[in-house]
């Protein structure tokens, strides 16, 4: 008799993003892919990044030693860019909308919550009469579906990123009976977002004078934190089969 073969488990984020990818289809968004080994450009002065920026410095970007100008990408951002560069470059005027996932790098020192190495999930809708209204609407709809048809909450505080004016931090709540414990009622800081500066419009080919947009971007080793009750992000990378056959 032969033996049945072992059946493997899939990673949390694996099964994240297959989730996430399938809620922003039903909602009308392309998926697209930039690269990791990022140049500067796409990576910081694109997205209106200063050049005197704290997040340019050693502490916080890999840089590639014998490759001046490249750096290992600190966000996903980089695929906005990227992503009207090609749509502008086949003739492709907006609306866009637009959600891409993958790993980013930052050189930082880890704990429960943080790794020098994530993923990242960012999404940008370009058009001609897009508000903060139709982010928060997109996001909530995202949580909903997500946390299983869960009555969601989202609240915006003001806040500053170089790539969008105005800019704010995004804040979840989960309400009603079938919401774990450890959500229901409780704000959740989720992600930073906002209206795409017009300078990133600009410096990607599209006209900030026609076109306004926002974008969003979070990291999806804390949503699955939150999303299966995981008590530590390090689990993520452990390579640990323990961890990954609970999936």
């Amino acid at each position: 008799m032969v033996a049945e073969p072992q059946r493997g488990s899939v990673h949390p984020i694996s099964s994240l993003i297959r989730e996430a990818n399938n809620v922003f289809a039903h909602m009308g968004f392309t998926f697209a892919e930039a690269p990791l080994i990022e140049d500067e450009w796409h990576n910081f002065d694109a997205l209106n990044v200063p050049k005197d920026h704290p997040a340019r410095d050693m502490q916080d970007t890999f840089f590639i030693k014998d490759e001046p100008g490249m750096v290992l990408r600190t966000h996903t951002s980089n695929t906005q860019v990227r992503y009207m560069e090609s749509q502008i470059k086949k003739g492709i005027e907006p609306p866009y909308r637009m959600v891409t996932m993958g790993k980013v790098f930052r050189n930082e020192a880890t704990d429960m919550t943080h790794e020098a190495e994530f993923f990242q999930m960012e999404g940008l809708v370009v058009g001609p009469d897009i508000t903060l209204a139709h982010l928060k609407g997109t996001l909530e709809q995202f949580f909903a579906t997500l946390f299983g048809g869960a009555m969601v909450e989202v609240r915006f505080r003001p806040s500053f990123f170089p790539f969008v004016e105005p800019g704010v931090e995004v804040d979840m709540r989960l309400v009603g009976e079938h919401v774990p414990d450890k959500l229901r009622d409780k704000w959740i800081e989720m992600m930073g977002a906002g209206m795409i500066h017009p300078n990133v419009l600009t410096n990607a080919g599209v006209d900030p004078k026609k076109y306004q947009g926002f974008a969003f971007g979070m990291g999806l080793d804390r949503l699955a934190l939150l999303r299966w009750g995981i008590d530590d992000v390090r689990h993520m990378h452990s390579a640990d089969l323990r961890f990954v056959n609970q999936f």
